[in-house]
């Protein structure tokens, strides 16, 4: 593997993502779980520069700016201030992406890199794509204007779609987890066995159709579908739809304002209106292990991802990669045996084990060959700017 040239295009796309953004979009920081566009850009380099190659700092400052939930490397501006941050300015960050680019490789082609660090900061990389594009949609979308990301991302009509079906699956003690080769993260290890009931799980996803007959229905008014705190979430921020939707039948999305299409995955939902249509819809969220089992086998390359230029979801078909993360009824957790990476790294995510909920699947603002079976993404249940809709499950008797 030439790890040169894969460092090389990973740290371009993250760059080529902020191309359309101008300097004012990439300051912004909407909201406290949103960080600017430019600290993305500046995290993600401090992250190889502390973590993965070392050496003299680029700017000993940097570490208390850039740092993100770190304890253990010392402290750092708070997460909701992150967008008062107007120096350094976007060159000087981009001056620290090159400066860092520039040893990450001389340190490759000496071979003085843990390749495994090296791997996981590209990893970690991949991930700040999809919230830099998560984080810069929310900045746009909220704004009055409604400012497109691109205007010429493809769009078309989606035709119609038939009614959700469902296939069944066999219960038993089936494994769950990554293998011990490859990369994986920490907490999608070990591999284990579990035990599941038969279930039958959607062939889709919700889709803006299912969303439009809840709306239509009064859901968003009827407290019998909702988790008590996702009730009282609904009223307190008067939820009436999806973000971005509109009550003219139109959706912001990165392209602009259009029509909502009835036959697209509908995103942007919360783990508490995923939750809520699937109890309107006589039906359920499928556990984590039930939604791992169901993908086993099939290519998670397949699907929508942000290799395909489109960043909006699809059709609603049968894919079970990409287009949206899809929230399952699992809180995050560790699996039996589970073992933090050492030092610095073990922060990375088994402290966040708590108050969140499992998603699976990546989504089109995923790279294509970043998710697996066995990825496990979270987040807490009321989030709805992330790119996450919902597959519907039901019990066999």
């Amino acid at each position: 593997m030439d790890w040169a040239d894969s460092f090389r295009r990973v740290r371009a796309r993250t760059v080529a993502l902020c191309e359309p953004l101008s300097a004012e979009d990439q300051l912004v920081q909407p909201m406290p779980d949103a960080s600017p566009t430019k600290w993305h850009l500046a995290h993600t380099t401090w992250f190889f520069e502390e973590l993965v190659v070392g050496g003299e700092p680029f700017d000993r400052e940097f570490a208390f700016l850039f740092n993100s939930y770190y304890e253990s490397l010392g402290p750092r501006v708070e997460r909701a201030r992150r967008g008062m941050l107007t120096r350094p300015s976007l060159e000087r960050v981009r001056a620290y992406r090159d400066a860092v680019d520039e040893r990450v490789v001389r340190a490759i082609r000496e071979g003085a890199l843990d390749l495994a660090r090296l791997e996981l900061g590209l990893q970690h990389e991949e991930q700040h794509q999809e919230l830099l594009l998560t984080d810069a949609a929310y900045a746009l979308g909220t704004q009055p204007l409604r400012p497109a990301y691109r205007g010429d991302l493809p769009r078309g009509a989606l035709g119609e779609i038939g009614p959700m079906r469902f296939r069944e699956i066999d219960g038993g003690v089936r494994a769950i987890g990554a293998p011990e080769r490859g990369f994986a993260f920490d907490h999608e290890r070990p591999r284990h066995d579990v035990l599941v009931r038969p279930f039958a799980l959607a062939t889709r996803p919700i889709a803006n159709a299912d969303v439009l007959a809840f709306v239509a229905d009064g859901g968003y008014r009827d407290p019998r579908h909702w988790l008590s705190d996702g009730w009282q979430t609904v009223q307190r921020e008067g939820w009436r739809a999806p973000l971005y939707w509109n009550e003219d039948g139109t959706l912001w999305e990165l392209a602009g304002v259009r029509a909502i299409d009835p036959a697209e995955i509908a995103c942007h939902l919360s783990h508490y209106e995923a939750d809520a249509i699937a109890r309107w819809s006589g039906a359920r969220l499928p556990t984590e292990a039930e939604w791992e089992i169901a993908a086993a086998g099939l290519d998670a390359r397949e699907g929508n991802f942000a290799d395909d230029d489109r960043l909006h979801p699809g059709r609603a078909d049968g894919a079970m990669f990409g287009d949206v993360w899809e929230w399952t009824q699992s809180s995050y957790a560790p699996y039996p045996g589970f073992r933090p990476l050492a030092g610095a790294l073990g922060e990375y995510n088994g402290k966040f084990m708590s108050g969140q909920t499992v998603l699976r699947g990546g989504s089109c603002f995923s790279p294509r060959g970043h998710v697996r079976a066995s990825y496990r993404n979270f987040f807490p249940p009321a989030a709805r700017w992330q790119m996450t809709g919902a597959r519907l499950a039901r019990d066999v008797d």
